[in-house]
């Protein structure tokens, strides 16, 4: 009687266990059913290095903010092209191949190339020329295509760099200059830069360069006789090297104006336009509803026009240069 009682017992627990597996089991397959639901997005980054990696730093927090964690909700694929503009063209049908959700470009030049050899992968761009002008968009408001994303002010600003140039050296005679002979956009801002200089009584010593290879090149064999200072022209290849070109022109006591933030603090002298980290930032509310489902053609292009001024003071005291109180008194950033 004991063992049947036993036997009773046990066969109860069994039956209670069995029981209680069965009622969790429909809850476990709903868990792994939810985690099979997480999608992870993928987003091709297609950009020339150098100072736009501020730009990917930005995109990075901006999608933070918004609650999309790196690793969990999406995931960068980087391409740095290290100043070769040429290879977006592969890194974009690469990326296309690899049917990632969405390719990020950056610059004008880039996204030309980039949507010339995909045909179906949704691009947000961040470009400092006219996307327009470029054929990336129909127009601002309505873009009209798989392409959409921020516009901000570069090669419009040349002039009044050139005058914040010459502020802060009144003796100004000759500025030399680099630019990517075989780009559209940077020879129409070296133009700019032309005849903004000739209404200052500037020259312009212009420097085209095809490659990186010859940049590096021509920046050895620059003479500080050859120009008062250094300006950059708007053009992505030059400006990926922009660390090398800062210490060049400081070793060869030339002052450098540049048109993005984060170049003053790698040494630049002084610099006026955009902060490449806030377009970033901008970008990623792109980013963001195009892949969470928002078409392209229905997000309008966004013109960022926050202007900052930097200056860098070490550089100044290095090279001899007293910047002028009044130009200090704008400046949105000063390096001590």
């Amino acid at each position: 009687m004991a063992r049947d009682q036993g036997a009773y017992s046990a066969s109860r627990r069994s039956f209670c266990w069995t029981l209680a597996g069965a009622l969790a089991a429909p809850s476990l397959l709903l868990g792994y059913h939810a985690l099979a639901q997480v999608r992870v997005y993928r987003v091709g980054v297609i950009f020339q290095g150098g100072p736009e990696y501020s730009i990917v730093k930005g995109l990075k927090s901006g999608l933070q903010d918004l609650g999309f964690e790196a690793g969990k909700q999406y995931v960068l694929e980087l391409r740095d092209l290290k100043g070769n503009r040429k290879a977006a063209e592969e890194a974009a049908r690469d990326l296309e191949r690899e049917k990632v959700d969405l390719v990020y470009a950056v610059n004008t030049s880039v996204n030309v190339l980039v949507k010339e050899a995909t045909t179906q992968v949704p691009i947000v761009f961040a470009v400092g020329a006219d996307p327009v002008s470029a054929g990336l968009v129909e127009s601002f408001a309505r873009p009209g295509g798989r392409l959409t994303g921020v516009h901000f002010l570069s090669v419009d600003l040349t002039a009044k760099r050139l005058e914040i140039l010459r502020e802060i050296l009144p003796n100004l005679h000759k500025v030399v200059t680099f630019y990517d002979s075989g780009n559209e956009v940077a020879s129409a801002a070296a133009k700019l830069g032309r005849e903004a200089a000739r209404k200052l009584n500037v020259e312009i010593v212009e420097r085209p360069v095809a490659s990186v290879e010859e940049l590096r090149r021509a920046l050895i064999a620059l003479k500080k006789e050859d120009a008062d200072a250094y300006y950059y022209t708007s053009d992505a290849m030059v400006t990926s090297q922009s660390r090398l070109i800062n210490d060049t022109a400081r070793s060869k006591k030339l002052p450098t104006m540049g048109y993005e933030q984060s170049l003053v603090a790698q040494g630049a002298l002084v610099s006026y336009g955009v902060d490449y980290d806030e377009i970033g930032r901008v970008s990623s509310k792109y980013v963001y509803r195009v892949l969470t489902g928002t078409n392209p053609r229905d997000l309008p292009v966004e013109s960022v026009s926050r202007i900052g001024l930097a200056v860098n003071l070490r550089t100044a005291q290095e090279l001899s240069i007293t910047i002028p109180q009044s130009l200090l008194l704008r400046a949105d950033e000063v390096i001590q």
